[in-house]
């Protein structure tokens, strides 16, 4: 089974998507954390995003692994969040990283969080949420996580989402059949219970 988490930037996917694996003994996948390692491999050897994503080896888990190194911490900076959004409108690079993450969840049970895994990755997922909160909540959110002032994150947050809404290749929105779930104003132990409730047999 596949359970597809979308929405933007800073609604809190990550963090709502692991806590749902965990709920459920499922296995957890950040796409996101794909996307940010062909960005920092591609800063860090000054190559174009679409040649990296065809070479790079990346391994998630606790800890998230580029080429057999540890770059848990160094793929959440900010330069590096800032190219993976940019990395991840470059079709080629979507290409590689989609095969990829459907071979992953090809067999077995997964929590998929992302920008397109129940429009495009997965969109026969079992259960698809698309999660979203207030922008100021998200900046928020983000702000205190960076540890930088909430008003610049809100700033590069909006560009983001543009960028993200409008790019020609999957962009951001609601999955057909998706329910959808505002999380401003709602604890992390809320929000997970909403998803569990909706996986066939569980309840929250």
């Amino acid at each position: 089974m596949v359970v597809a988490i979308d929405g933007p930037a800073g609604a809190g996917k990550s963090t709502v998507a692991r806590a749902v694996a965990g709920a459920l003994s499922f296995t957890y996948l950040d796409s996101g954390a794909m996307y940010r390692c062909v960005a920092l491999a591609s800063i860090e050897r000054h190559a174009e995003p679409a040649l990296v994503a065809a070479e790079v080896q990346i391994s998630l888990g606790e800890r998230v692994l580029l080429d057999g190194s540890d770059v848990t911490e160094a793929i959440r900076t900010a330069e590096v969040s800032e190219a993976a959004s940019k990395v991840a409108a470059d079709p080629a690079v979507r290409v590689a990283m989609v095969a990829e993450q459907r071979r992953l969840m090809s067999s077995g049970d997964w929590v998929a969080e992302g920008r397109d895994i129940g429009t495009v990755v997965m969109p026969n997922a079992e259960v698809k949420v698309y999660l979203t909160a207030s922008p100021q909540e998200r900046a928020r959110r983000r702000a205190e996580e960076l540890g930088v002032s909430a008003q610049t994150v809100l700033a590069e947050q909006t560009l983001r989402d543009q960028r993200d809404i409008t790019r020609a290749d999957s962009p951001l929105r609601a999955a057909e059949g998706a329910v959808q779930l505002d999380t401003t104003g709602l604890t992390l132990d809320q929000v997970v219970a909403r998803v569990v409730a909706l996986i066939p047999g569980q309840h929250s």
